[in-house]
């Protein structure tokens, strides 16, 4: 299985953040940045600056979240200074279609989020528009929470849902599943067991000595809760 890793820089020291960005260079695929607007969920944080900033001096690829409440307003400018990929969430888009087309048109992928609350089944017909479906483990808005164990129903749900679609479409670019939230080396591997592919991770990577070192930890974690599928199969 391929796996991406994606530091979130909401666990690190804004301060200095082009360093903490370098800290996992040559070990993540992806740099994930939450941008909060204090509407949609009840925090605030960085804005289109900040990841114009980013865009310029990162290394790796900027996986922006959109915890916004005008995503369909927002979402084409992220993608319009560099990013790699916008994520928008399904509870505060009002037009999910138009939206996910143009932060392709602007040269990022798009990515579709589902809160923990959020039922998947509304969505099955979106994913043809998508290159990454998020599937929150944690209520979004703040970092260090705690991992909700029922979201890895809705993980196996999706990971189903993402293979009939590449089976059944003949898609050949990829369908990542995402989880972001309480991610750290005791549950990257039961979220890889149940079908995850892409994973988040804030303070499991930025709270030790050596954010690295951190990510290869989750990755080989992430690798072998993978092959226990495998095994079993």
């Amino acid at each position: 299985m391929n796996t991406r890793i994606s530091p979130s820089i909401l666990a690190a020291d804004f301060t200095r953040l082009a360093e903490e960005a370098a800290a996992v260079a040559d070990d993540a695929d992806l740099l994930h940045v939450d941008v909060m607007d204090n509407h949609f969920v009840p925090n605030l944080t960085v804005g289109l600056p900040v990841v114009e900033s980013l865009v310029k001096n990162a290394r790796l690829p900027l996986d922006i979240h959109l915890g916004v409440s005008d995503p369909d307003r927002w979402a084409p400018g992220y993608a319009e200074v560099g990013a790699g990929s916008v994520t928008i969430h399904a509870e505060a888009t009002q037009a999910p279609v138009r939206t996910l087309r143009a932060i392709r048109a602007a040269g990022a992928q798009a990515g579709l989020a589902l809160s923990p609350a959020t039922p998947l089944q509304p969505y099955e017909g979106l994913l043809d528009e998508v290159d990454t479906l998020l599937i929150m483990t944690v209520e979004p808005g703040f970092g260090s929470q705690k991992f909700l164990d029922f979201t890895l129903e809705k993980v196996r749900q999706a990971r189903t849902l993402i293979d009939n679609v590449r089976r059944f479409s003949g898609r050949e670019v990829p369908l990542w599943l995402q989880v972001d939230g309480g991610v750290n080396e005791s549950t990257i591997a039961r979220c890889a067991e149940a079908g995850a592919d892409s994973f988040v991770a804030g303070s499991a990577v930025y709270a030790g000595a050596d954010p690295g070192a951190a990510v290869r930890a989750l990755r080989a974690r992430a690798t072998e809760g993978a092959r226990s599928v495998g095994a079993r199969a």
